[in-house]
C-alpha cells in the first residue's frame, strides 16, 4: 500500500529523548517499510526514517521559539498530505493533541484515519461527533469507551521494540517515577510511597514548573533522586536496575508506555488501578495492580518477588512492535478496500 503517515512536528521522529507519539510513529513507519509498503513519512527534516521523508520544516517547535503558534505548524504539515492525497492509499494522521484531521475528512479523496494519543473528554468527543464517519485507531479499550460514537475500526495497543530494551535479572536497590511531571502522572505519591517503605527513588523526566514547584523540594539528592531527562540508553538503565517501577497514575490514561518499557527489562510495576492499567499489566504476573496508596505501600514487597525473567518474556509476547505494525497493516487495508459511498 501507499502510505501517508503524519507524526507531529514538534520534534524529531524518533525523538531525542522523550516524546511516545514521536516513538510510536517512528516503529510504525520502520516496520510498514519493513513489511514492503511504500510509506512517506511527513514530519521534521531533522527525522531519520527509512521511509520517503516529507518536510515543511527544518526541526520542531519544541526547539524554537519563534516556531508559534503550534497548530499552524501542525495544521499546515497535515495540509501538505492532503494537497498529495492522490499519491496515497491511505493517509494516517497521529493526533498527539486533537485529531484536526477530521476537518479534511470529507475533503479528500483518499481516506484518513486518526490514531488518538490522549484520553479524550465529553465535550472534545460531542465536538468530534460532527464527522461520525471518520475512522479512529484506538490505543486501548479503555480510549475505544471515551470515544463512544464515533467510528472505532480498530484498537491497536502500543508496540515497543523489545530487542532494544535489555533485560537485568539482579537489580539495584532503588524505585523509579519515569514520566511527565504532572499531577496526574502520580509522582508526589510515587514520593510518598517511597517515603513510607523507607527506599530510594530515582525520578528521571524534565524539569518544568510543576517540578520546580511541586516536587523539588521533596528532592534531597539521597533518598529522593532528581535525574532529569533521560536518552534512550539511559533510559533502559534505569529501568533495568529498578527494583519496581512506580505508576501511581491519577488520571485516566489511555496506555502507559513506561509500563510496557519497564517490563521489557524485566522489571515489575506497582501501578494504580486507573485508565487502562489493566490492559497493560498483567496484575500477578508482570507487576499489581492497587486500589489505593494504602495498598500499594503495604504490598509493595510482593511486587519485588515476581519473576523478573517472566516479566521480561510476557512484555515480549505482548509487545512486540511486530504485533502493532500487523494490527495497523489491517486496519489499512480494511478500509481501502472498503466501497466509499
Amino acid at each position: 500500500m501507499r502510505i501517508a503517515h503524519i507524526g507531529p512536528v514538534a520534534t524529531t521522529i524518533p525523538p531525542p529523548k522523550s516524546g511516545s507519539v514521536e516513538t510510536m510513529a517512528s516503529l510504525l513507519t520502520e516496520g510498514l517499510v519493513a513489511r514492503g509498503h511504500d510509506v512517506t513519512l511527513f514530519a521534521t527534516a531533522d527525522s531519520k526514517t527509512s521511509a520517503k521523508l516529507f518536510s515543511l520544516y527544518p526541526h520542531g517547535y519544541w526547539h524554537d521559539e519563534h516556531m508559534w503558534p503550534w497548530e499552524l505548524y501542525e495544521m499546515l504539515n497535515l495540509a501538505a498530505a492532503v494537497e498529495r492525497a492522490d499519491q496515497f492509499d491511505i493517509i494516517h494522521y497521529e493526533a498527539a493533541y486533537y485529531p484536526m484531521s477530521l476537518a479534511f475528512a470529507r475533503l479528500s479523496p483518499t481516506p484518513i484515519v486518526q490514531t488518538l494519543h490522549h484520553s479524550p473528554s465529553a465535550a472534545e468527543v460531542k465536538l468530534w461527533l460532527h464527522y461520525p464517519e471518520a475512522p479512529f485507531v484506538a490505543i486501548s479499550h479503555e480510549q475505544a469507551r471515551l470515544l463512544d460514537g464515533l467510528n472505532v475500526v480498530a484498537t491497536v495497543l502500543h508496540g515497543i521494540d523489545t530487542d532494544n530494551f535489555t533485560f537485568r535479572e539482579k537489580p539495584d536497590d532503588y524505585l523509579l517515577f519515569l514520566g511527565r511531571f504532572t499531577a496526574g502522572k502520580g509522582v508526589l505519591q510515587a514520593i510518598e510511597i517511597a517515603k513510607r517503605v523507607g527506599m530510594k527513588l530515582i525520578l528521571a523526566a524534565a524539569e518544568d514548573d510543576y517540578y520546580r514547584e511541586n516536587v523539588a523540594p521533596h528532592v534531597d539528592g539521597l533518598h529522593i533522586v532528581y535525574y532529569g531527562e533521560a536518552s534512550f540508553d539511559a533510559k533502559v538503565k534505569l529501568y533495568g536496575g529498578a527494583r519496581a517501577l512506580l505508576y501511581p497514575i491519577q488520571s485516566r490514561e489511555p496506555f502507559g508506555l513506561v509500563l510496557a518499557e519497564a517490563m521489557a527489562c524485566g522489571t515489575p510495576v506497582a501501578a494504580l488501578d486507573r485508565g487502562a492499567v489493566r490492559e497493560v499489566v498483567d496484575d500477578g504476573v508482570t507487576g499489581l495492580v492497587f486500589e489505593d496508596l494504602e495498598q500499594m505501600a503495604n504490598d509493595l514487597p510482593r511486587v519485588f518477588n515476581l519473576d523478573r525473567r517472566r516479566v521480561r518474556e510476557r512484555a515480549v509476547e505482548r509487545f512486540g512492535v511486530a504485533r502493532m505494525v500487523d494490527g495497523y497493516a489491517d486496519v489499512y487495508r480494511r478500509i481501502v478496500e472498503r466501497p466509499r459511498g
